[in-house]
């Protein structure tokens, strides 16, 4: 559906109202009327931008949260030129999921969702794909200057970057500890650098 200006402002206004309800309430606690309410928005207006009701808001929240994933590695993540961009970039990803502990808002509504839903996986793909692609330009340019170690594949260095995250973020989420984060990105890292 083709919308306005005005109308693609009231759909984020609700996908966003709708994210901080969840983030408070959680998902399962939160109804269409307590989105309804924070957004100050009738009951036609929602099922006119989410005909298919909850289901889809959820994947419209999805998909708003795992933006916000990369968001916050910017502008640092889009431009990945030196090591010392991937220390930043490192800080910036292991500080961000500390501060959000145990709680992963992405988690929370993809677990709703279902992960193995072709739209969960649609977001999912689409968010990897994104980062996966920032992670190996940084690496190529890193290549070009001489500074990684010969023969680096950037995109599989990438892939394997990209795993520490999630792979250290799932044990921050299991524990509460941050350690496993900080050292798969350390390791990551170091890997790739020239000798």
């Amino acid at each position: 559906m083709a919308l306005t200006r005005k109308g693609e402002a009231t759909r984020q206004r609700i996908v966003e109202g709708a994210a901080a309800e969840i983030r408070e309430r959680g998902v399962l606690a939160t109804t269409l009327d307590d989105v309804r309410a924070r957004t100050g928005t009738s009951k036609s207006q929602l099922f006119h931008y989410f005909p298919d009701g909850k289901e889809e808001l959820l994947l419209a929240v999805a998909r708003w949260e795992a933006d916000r994933v990369l968001q916050v590695q910017q502008p640092v993540l889009g431009s990945l030129r030196t090591w010392e961009d991937f220390d930043t970039w490192r800080e910036i990803v292991v500080s961000h999921y500390t501060e959000q502990g145990k709680h992963c808002p992405l988690n929370v509504v993809m677990s709703q969702i279902g992960r193995n839903t072709e739209g969960a996986q649609a977001v999912v793909s689409q968010m990897t794909r994104r980062w996966l692609a920032e992670l190996t330009a940084g690496i190529e340019q890193l290549q070009a200057a001489g500074e990684t170690r010969p023969g680096v594949d950037a995109k599989r260095a990438a892939s394997a970057l990209l795993a520490g995250v999630q792979g250290g973020v799932l044990m921050l989420l299991t524990t509460g500890e941050p350690e496993h984060l900080e050292a798969a990105l350390e390791y990551g890292i170091e890997g790739i650098r020239a000798a």
